[in-house]
Order: structure tokens, then sequence, then C-alpha cells
């Protein structure tokens, strides 16, 4: 069944929805195209299936386009990315060409018809070159930590994003000084999607059994891409040195993502590090196993996001969101999400997540305390609602430029 903004009045109050439908009146005359690098997997892709369709239901003419790619091209923005997060990556004069040679084929097939173009992360960025040919308002949505990026790729991006009309970042860290006006709009869950929506005990039960994970015993948990900026590996490490204290299992479960080419490299390296330990249970699920997820995240003790980079993290908000305490790297927008103490806990090493993870298991009630938190922290800042009322912000900014504040009848 589909979810309509009434729906979303029973999460966060009518209030809330009122205002959002106010705002989306003063810019239903404009269309908004976003475009991205990939249809599946990943935050961006997960947060557009769920956006477009309330916008469109607010009257906002929004649709979703994906640039094309070949293996040599997601090889060298996969590159690009973990650059950009500061990790040491060899780029060559050949991996420059292979990035404009794609962006020169999008240029020209790539149909750009919004009144707000809206380019997600780096892969699209050059359809900028588009701009003084039709115009138009263009933002560059940053959606990874640009705070330390390598010196040679961001000055090989720069040109294009110095171009835009607007820069969005996740959290004011990650922005980066420049002549272009930036926004901060953090990411978003979606409480009604079934990555997240309510379940049954019985059918939480169901999928831990299916996949062989004992639901009477405890279970620590991360939700992620097979990428190495993930840490999976050192996840595996934190286990055992809890099992040297407490009985658990542990599941490692995710999916590929179109433009990740490393995904099955790293998938291979976890389940050699897993080696035949019946209790790791290492989970490569399809695409579309959002209800599978969700299960297994409220069947978890303890759920953990171990970045060492790390753009956002949504599945930190998905875990507070089941009311389960998350023990987090301390990078990114995992900070934002996780007060330290209050909502979960933040972590620099294996063994600062296995003392955190031990300390959790021997105290439900603080389990449960930091649990309640989470859930009401995720509610006040980090739903859907609140990102589309932020969408819907900026482009009403964008027709006041250079204006501190805006009035509005009505609101």
């Amino acid at each position: 069944m589909a979810v309509t903004l009434a729906d979303y009045e029973k999460v966060v109050g009518p209030e809330v929805m009122d205002e959002i439908r106010t705002l989306a009146g003063y810019v239903r005359h404009k269309s908004l195209q976003n475009i991205n690098s990939t249809p599946v997997g990943g935050g961006v892709a997960e947060i557009l299936t769920r956006m477009i369709p309330l916008l469109r239901e607010l009257g906002v003419d929004a649709t979703w386009d994906v640039i094309k790619g070949n293996e040599a091209f997601y090889a060298v923005t996969k590159a690009f990315h973990n650059a950009l997060h500061g990790h040491p990556e060899t780029i060559t004069p050949k991996m420059l060409e292979v990035f404009r040679e794609n962006t020169a084929m999008n240029l020209e097939e790539m149909k750009l018809e919004g009144d707000v173009l809206f380019i997600h992360d780096p892969q699209p960025a050059g359809l900028i070159d588009k701009k003084p040919t039709i115009g138009r308002q263009w933002i560059w949505r940053c959606h990874i930590d640009v705070s330390n990026p390598d010196p040679a790729v961001w000055e090989f991006l720069r040109p294009w994003v110095e171009r835009y009309d607007a820069a969005v970042f996740s959290m004011p860290d990650f922005a980066r000084e420049m002549p272009i006006p930036q926004f901060r709009i953090a990411p978003s869950i979606d409480p009604l999607s079934d990555k997240n929506r309510d379940l049954e005990p019985e059918v939480v039960r169901g999928v831990l059994e299916r996949f062989g994970i004992d639901p009477e015993r405890p279970v620590l948990t991360q939700i992620s891409r097979f990428d190495r900026l993930k840490d999976p590996l050192g996840v595996i490490e934190s286990y055992r040195m809890v099992r040297r204290h407490c009985d658990c299992q542990l599941v490692l479960a995710g999916g590929g993502a179109d433009d990740d080419p490393e995904g099955a490299e790293v998938l291979r390296e976890v389940e050699e590090a897993a080696a035949k330990d019946p209790d790791i249970h290492v989970l490569l699920l399809p695409p579309f196993s959002d209800l599978e997820i969700n299960a297994l995240v409220r069947g978890s003790t303890i759920v953990f996001q171990k970045s060492i980079r790390e753009g956002f993290g949504l599945t930190v908000s998905e875990g507070l969101w089941k009311g389960k305490p998350v023990i987090g790297g301390a990078v990114g927008g995992i900070r934002l999400q996780i007060i330290n103490g209050v909502t979960g806990f933040l972590i620099h090493s294996p063994e600062g997540a296995a003392n955190r993870a031990v300390e959790l298991l021997s105290n439900p009630e603080l389990c449960r305390k930091l649990g309640e938190n989470g859930q009401r922290y995720v509610r006040e800042n980090f739903l859907i609602t609140r990102h589309v009322k932020d969408y819907l912000l900026l482009m009403l900014a964008l027709d006041h430029p250079g204006e501190r504040v805006v009035r509005l009848a009505g609101i």
C-alpha cells in the first residue's frame, strides 16, 4: 500500500505536515530534477526512492535520473570517493581522462530538463558544463566527507563545483572554502519504509531463524555495504574480543551498489576473516531486502557502524529509530547522530568498540535507556519529513540570493 503524507502525521504530528504543505505552495511552479550515479544501493538512492513520491504528492514536479558509466568509470569514481574521504589513493592522468570522457558522454545523452537541478556527489558533477547553454538553477549535493580530501582530486573537481549556484553538505565540518553559498542538510530515514516500519515479533524471529541466527542469544549487527571504509574486518576483531567475556553472535549484512566495484573483493576478505566461526553470519543481501534488514536490526542487541571514514551513515539512524544502542566510529556524520553516552557510544578502535559492547551486554537497563533516547533524537532530527522541508526551503532560498531573512505570507 502506498504511503501518503497523511500517514506521516501519525509520526511527526499535523503541525509539521501543515508547514511542509504551506512551503510547497511557494515552489510548485518549479520542476526539480535529481541526478545521481546509481538507482540501487547506498543512501542516496534510498533517500530519493522515498522522497520523490512525497514531493510529487506535495505538487512539486520532482524527477530522478541516473548517469551512465562503464566499469572503468566506476573504478575511477570509487577511487575518487576514497581519496575525497582522505584515504590514500593513486590517481593517474588516465583516470582523470576516463572521468572527463564519461562526463562528455553524459553531457551529450542526459536530458537536463529541471528548473532546479540537484546533482548528487562527484560522479555527475561535470554536468554543470551545460549551465551556460541551458541556464537553470544548479545545486551540488555532496553526501561524502570532503573535510580532508586528497588535494589532487579536490582540485580536479573544484572548478566544476564552484560553478554551481549552491553546494549542500551533510554537516558544517564537510564544507569547503568556495565562492558559492553553502547549505547544511542532513540525510534522513523514512520511518514508514519497509526498512524502518514496525514489525511483529514473529516476523523478526522468522527472519533471524531463516539466516541461522539464534534469537535467544545476544546479537551484534552491522548493516553496511562491504566497503573497507565501513571497517567490517575491524568489527570482526571487536567481536572476537567481546566473545572472551560474553556469549554473542555477529551479523555482517549488506549489499552492493552499481557504482562500487570493490564490494566483491571486500566481501571475500570478510568471509576469509570469519573463517569457520558458526556464530559469524556474513550475509550478502540482494537489492530490496529492506524487510530482512529491518528484522535483523530489530532482532539485534547492539548495532555497530564502525566506519573509519563516513559521509553520514544512515544505518546509525536506522538502528536508533528501532530503539537499539549503537556503537559507531567517531567520524563524519556518525558524530551528529550519536550523542556519546546518551544515544550510543562513539569509539576510535576495535578495542574501544569491544569494551562498550561488553558494557552494554552486561547492562540491559543501559541498553534500554540509550535506545529510548536514540529513537527520540531521530524523530526530532533525522526523519524524511524534515528532509523534504529542507529541500523546499533550499528551493526558496535560491530565489532570494543574498537575503538572510525571507518573509513568506502564510508562515
